[in-house]
């Protein structure tokens, strides 16, 4: 006998999500025809038998107030019956089944300060990790990078002017709670000094064994400090990880003079014309610059519009460098290549171009 979820309450997790789905979409589960983009940040997806549901998507901060969650409601008992979503990325959908509603939905939005688009050929939200508002491990912000990059972009997210879809992510540290592994445009933050250890503390807040079995590269190790118990770290091991700290609070990672963001590219999940990519390293180190980080939105303006200006129709930021060649890449972007470019992983070599044919 078949079970239905919805109807099933447990006393652990969220609950099914299918009890949250539009009519529309029970109704025709599994049997949507295809779906194709109206206009900017529009697009509709049709059924075997005719039905339409049509999808609006506004971007959105990641973090958001209760109020304006509520405001995100309000439009949806307008115009949707009730209806949204939030993706993966942060944006919010807005699910309607009238299309007649369409412009108006997007009036009130853009009223609110919410651009509408983000679909087909554009840049669709950034993806990012908690920053300074709440990570203890972050190097740089998210959000005030974020913020300031998509002031920047906007107009890519509000058109479909790209040769293709371009996904930007931001991390904060190397732990990579953002996408920066698999985006086309990666924004990570980089500690560059291992941790200051405050040894008078440590014998009193922290468990020694627990805090030389939290470095993954085996960096920490026992040690006496005026005849007391504490550790050491090996530099040459540590890749700043910040492990150390989240169970000993006197081993300090943060650095406002060496802390930074560095730049990625070519990364995608996608694999329609080219198997799945992982991002490389492109601008090893941008200082932190808050509030608006100008050198971090100019460099990454600058890889947009270098690849929108030479990329082929439907061609993503990895797939382009890998036609053009990676030395092309670096000499149209003037990206000087520096020691951090080389890649000194164990596993490496696995990795690295053999053949002798390069692209110029």
């Amino acid at each position: 006998m078949a079970v239905d979820m919805s109807k099933r309450r447990t006393d652990y997790g969220p609950p099914h999500y299918e009890q949250f789905l539009p009519p529309i979409i029970k109704d025709n589960y599994g049997k949507w025809k295809y779906h194709e983009v109206l206009k900017p940040g529009v697009m509709v997806h049709v059924a075997e038998g005719g039905d339409k549901l049509f999808t609006v998507r506004a971007g959105s901060p990641r973090l958001i107030s209760v109020d304006k969650i509520r405001l995100y409601c309000d439009l949806a008992d307008k115009y949707c019956d009730g209806y949204l979503r939030f993706t993966s990325r942060n944006n919010v959908e807005f699910l309607l089944t009238d299309s007649s509603k369409i412009d108006a939905l997007i009036d009130d939005l853009q009223k609110l300060g919410h651009p509408v688009g983000g679909i087909g050929n554009s840049i669709s939200n950034i993806v990012h990790t908690q920053g300074w508002v709440h990570c203890h491990s972050s190097a740089t912000d998210a959000s005030g990078i974020v913020k300031s990059v998509m002031d920047e972009l906007c107009g890519y997210f509000t058109s479909m002017t790209l040769p293709g879809k371009l996904r930007i992510a931001l991390a904060c540290c190397l732990n990579m709670c953002g996408a920066v592994h698999c985006s086309d445009i990666a924004i990570l933050g980089i500690h560059r000094r291992p941790p200051k250890i405050s040894h008078d503390r440590l014998r009193k807040e922290c468990e020694i064994p627990s805090v030389v079995a939290s470095c993954p590269t085996a960096a920490i190790r026992p040690t006496t400090v005026d005849g007391n118990p504490s550790v050491e770290v090996l530099e040459e091991n540590c890749m700043f990880c910040a492990n150390c700290y989240t169970v000993c609070p006197s081993m300090p990672l943060n650095d406002p003079l060496n802390d930074g963001v560095s730049i990625w590219v070519g990364g995608k999940v996608s694999n329609a014309r080219h198997e799945p990519m992982f991002s490389k390293l492109a601008v090893p180190f941008i200082p932190n610059n808050p509030p608006r980080w100008p050198e971090v939105v100019d460099t990454v303006k600058n890889l947009v519009e270098l690849w929108a200006a030479n990329a082929r129709k439907y061609e993503r930021m990895g797939e382009w460098i890998e036609r053009i060649g990676w030395p092309k890449f670096f000499k149209m972007a003037g990206i000087e290549f520096e020691k951090q470019h080389i890649d000194d992983f164990k596993h490496a070599g696995l990795t690295f171009k053999r053949s002798v044919h390069l692209t110029y």
